[in-house]
C-alpha cells in the first residue's frame, strides 16, 4: 500500500480509538471535568502526564533543532528533563497537599487576593495560548505532508477532532484519552529509531548506536562522520557549540523553571487520589518521558547524517520521491541558483575564507536549499527508505502527541476561565451544571483561537513553544515556590513580581519577534540572551520586585502564614 493509505488507515484508526475512549469516560461533573475525579491510578496518570508533556515540540520540533544546531540544541534535551524533575520534586507534592487544582486558584487562595488570582488568569491563557499555537501548528505539518492537503487545512481538521475529545470528556475522557496516546506516540517514535539505528550501525538500541561506530567497515564513528559532512559544507562541526554560553544558560533556566510553572502539567498531579500516589505517578511519568529524551539525540544525528548523504551535490532530477513530496508542502525548498542542475547545500554567511574560496571556484551562487527543520522527524523515515507503514506511524505519532498536549492546554483554559474567573471572582454561586457548561463553552472557544495561531505562528514548534515555557517561568513559577517555601511573602509582593515579571518577558519576545526581527541578533540582545531564554531573566525581575514590595508592606494574614507551615512541614514533625 502507498503511504497515505497506510497514513489514512493506522492515523483513522487511532482516531477512532481516541474519540471512542473520550466517549466512554466522558464527565458528567466539574470534578471529573476538571481533575477526572482525582481518581486515576498512578501508572495510568504516569503516562498520561507523559503524552500530556510530550508535545508537538517534542515528537517533531526537538530532534529537528538539535539536528540543525547540534550541541547547541540540547538546550531543550536539557531544560525539558530537567524542569520536569524540578517539578516532580520540589512542587507537585506540596501542590497536590495544599489541594488547589489550578494555578489561579492556588495564587488567589495562597495570596488572600482576587486581583493576584484575575492576574493568574490572564498569565495562564497567555502562556496556554501560546503553547497551544505550537500544537496546531505540528498537526497542520502532519497533515500537509501525509494527507497532501494544505497545512491550514490540517490545522483545521485538527482542531475539529480536538474540539471533540477535549470539550466533551474533559479531564476524565483527555486522561484516558492521553494513556491512549502515550502508547501510540512511543511506539511511533521507537519503531523507525530502532530501525535506522540498525541499518547504520549495526545497532538496535539507538542511544547505544549514536555513540558507536558505522556499519559501513569504514571504522569511523557516527558522530565523527557527522562532523565532517557538516564542516564540508562550511557548517561548524556537529558536536561543537557556537551559541553564546550565557544564552545557553539561559534557554536551560527558563526552559527549566518554565516546565516547573507550567498549568497543564501541574493539574495532572490532582487527578490522582493521594499526595504519596501523587509521587508515584510523577515517577512514572518521568520514566516513560526519558524513553524518548535520550533517544532524540541519536534520532537527531541518524536524519541529518541520512539528508546529507543524500541530497549534498546530488542531481536534482534523481532525488528520492520523498524530496519531491516534501516540496509540494512548501515546507522544503530547492532553486537551481547557478543551473548546473545540482543540489548544493551549504553555509554561505558565517563560513570560513577557505570555505568561500572553494564556493567561488566551484561557481556556486548561494545555498539553493532551504529546509523547515520542524520535518527533519516527520521526513526520517522516508530518507531512510524504511516501509511504507513505518511513515504512516510516524504521522499517527506525531498527531497523537501534539493532540494530547493541545487538549490538556485546551482544558486548562476553560478551568481558568469557567473555575478561576466566573465561579471565584464573577458568579460565586453559579450552580455546577452552569459551571460545566461555561467550561464547555470556553474550551469551544479557545479552540477556535488555537486554529487561528496554528495558522499563523510566531515561530516553528519548539521555539513557540519555548516562548510559552519562557512566559511561566516569569510568572508563575515564582509566585508558586515563593508561595510554598516563604511565609513572608504577601499578595502585594507577588502581584508586583508576576506583572513585572511577565509584561516584561512578553515585551521583549513581541519586540524581537514581531516589530523588529531584523534586529534578532545576539548584538541586540539583553546580556546576550535571546528571545527563547529571556525568562529566565523575567524570572529574576519576579523575584527581586517581589521581595522588595513584599518588605515594605504587611505581613500576610496568621491564618495564611499558619497554611504555608502545614502544606510544607508533616504534622508529626511539626507536634514533635
Amino acid at each position: 500500500m502507498s503511504v497515505q493509505t497506510w497514513t489514512f488507515l493506522i492515523v483513522g484508526l487511532s482516531f477512532a480509538l481516541y474519540l471512542y475512549i473520550a466517549f466512554r469516560a466522558r464527565a458528567g461533573s466539574t470534578s471529573e471535568f476538571y481533575v477526572s475525579g482525582s481518581a486515576v491510578h498512578p501508572v495510568h496518570n504516569g503516562m498520561a502526564t507523559a503524552a500530556d508533556w510530550m508535545s508537538a515540540a517534542s515528537f517533531i520540533s526537538m530532534a529537528g533543532i538539535i539536528s540543525f544546531m547540534g550541541r547547541d540544541g540540547g538546550v531543550y534535551l536539557m531544560g525539558w528533563t530537567g524542569g520536569y524533575v524540578l517539578l516532580a520534586l520540589l512542587l507537585a507534592p506540596y501542590l497536590r497537599k495544599f489541594g488547589k487544582f489550578t494555578v489561579p486558584n492556588f495564587v488567589g487562595d495562597r495570596y488572600y487576593s482576587q486581583t493576584a488570582r484575575l492576574i493568574a488568569v490572564l498569565c495562564a491563557l497567555m502562556i496556554s495560548f501560546t503553547y497551544v499555537a505550537g500544537q496546531m501548528r505540528g498537526v497542520g505539518i502532519v497533515f500537509s505532508r501525509f494527507l497532501e492537503v494544505p497545512i491550514n487545512t490540517g490545522v483545521v481538521i485538527g482542531t475539529v477532532i480536538v474540539f471533540f475529545y477535549a470539550v466533551l470528556g474533559g479531564m476524565k475522557g483527555i486522561t484516558y484519552t492521553q494513556v491512549a496516546q502515550y502508547c501510540v506516540l512511543m511506539f511511533a517514535y521507537l519503531v523507525p529509531a530502532i530501525f535506522i539505528a540498525l541499518m547504520m550501525t549495526g545497532n538496535a538500541i539507538p542511544q547505544l548506536g549514536f555513540g558507536g561506530q558505522l556499519s559501513d567497515g569504514s571504522g569511523v564513528h557516527l558522530l565523527d562522520k557527522l562532523d565532517g559532512l557538516s564542516t564540508d559544507l562550511g557548517f561548524p562541526a556537529y558536536t561543537s557549540g557556537v551559541r553564546p554560553i550565557i544564552d545557553v544558560a539561559a534557554i536551560t533556566l527558563a526552559l527549566m523553571v518554565g516546565t516547573a510553572g507550567l498549568p497543564h502539567v501541574i493539574v495532572r498531579f490532582f487527578t490522582v487520589p493521594t499526595v504519596r500516589a501523587a509521587r508515584s505517578s510523577a515517577g512514572w511519568a518521568l520514566l516513560c518521558i526519558a524513553l524518548l529524551y535520550t533517544t532524540a539525540p541519536a534520532v537527531a544525528a541518524f536524519a541529518r547524517t541520512n539528508l546529507l548523504k543524500t541530497v549534498d551535490n546530488a542531481v536534482y532530477a534523481e532525488l528520492p520521491a520523498w524530496f519531491a513530496n516534501w516540496e509540494k508542502t512548501g515546507l522544503l525548498k530547492y532553486e537551481d541558483k547557478n543551473a548546473d542542475g545540482r543540489v548544493q547545500y551549504y553555509n554561505d554567511k558565517n563560513s570560513s575564507p577557505e570555505f568561500q574560496a572553494k564556493v567561488a571556484a566551484a561557481g556556486w551562487r548561494g545555498n539553493e536549499l532551504e529546509i523547515d527543520r520542524d520535518i527533519m522527524v516527520l521526513a526520517n523515515p522516508e530518507i531512510a527508505r524504511l516501509p511504507n507503514w513505518v511513515i504512516g506511524l510516524v504521522a499517527a505519532g506525531a498527531l497523537a502527541a501534539a493532540l494530547s498536549t493541545a487538549a490538556g492546554l485546551l482544558l486548562v483554559i476553560s478551568t481558568a476561565f469557567a473555575h478561576d474567573f466566573v465561579k471565584c471572582a464573577v458568579n460565586k454561586n453559579i450552580s455546577e451544571k452552569g459551571e460545566l457548561m461555561c467550561a464547555r463553552i470556553a474550551s469551544a472557544a479557545a479552540v477556535v483561537i488555537a486554529a487561528y495561531f496554528g495558522i499563523n505562528p510566531p515561530g516553528f514548534v519548539a521555539q513557540v513553544v519555548a516562548f510559552a515555557f519562557g512566559l511561566a517561568a516569569a510568572s508563575f513559577f515564582p509566585a508558586i515556590i515563593m508561595g510554598i517555601f516563604q511565609k513572608r511573602m504577601n499578595r502585594e509582593g507577588a502581584i508586583a513580581g508576576m506583572v513585572v515579571g511577565i509584561v516584561f518577558t512578553a515585551a521583549y519576545i513581541v519586540w524581537f519577534k514581531f516589530i523588529h526581527p531584523d534586529r534578532n541578533v545576539p548584538a541586540n540582545w539583553l546580556f546576550g540572551i535571546s528571545p527563547e531564554g529571556i525568562g529566565s531573566v523575567g524570572m529574576l525581575l519576579n523575584i527581586i520586585v517581589a521581595q522588595l514590595v513584599s518588605r515594605f508592606t504587611p505581613e500576610p494574614p496568621a491564618d495564611v502564614q499558619k497554611m504555608v507551615e502545614d502544606i510544607r512541614i508533616p504534622r508529626a514533625v511539626r507536634e514533635g
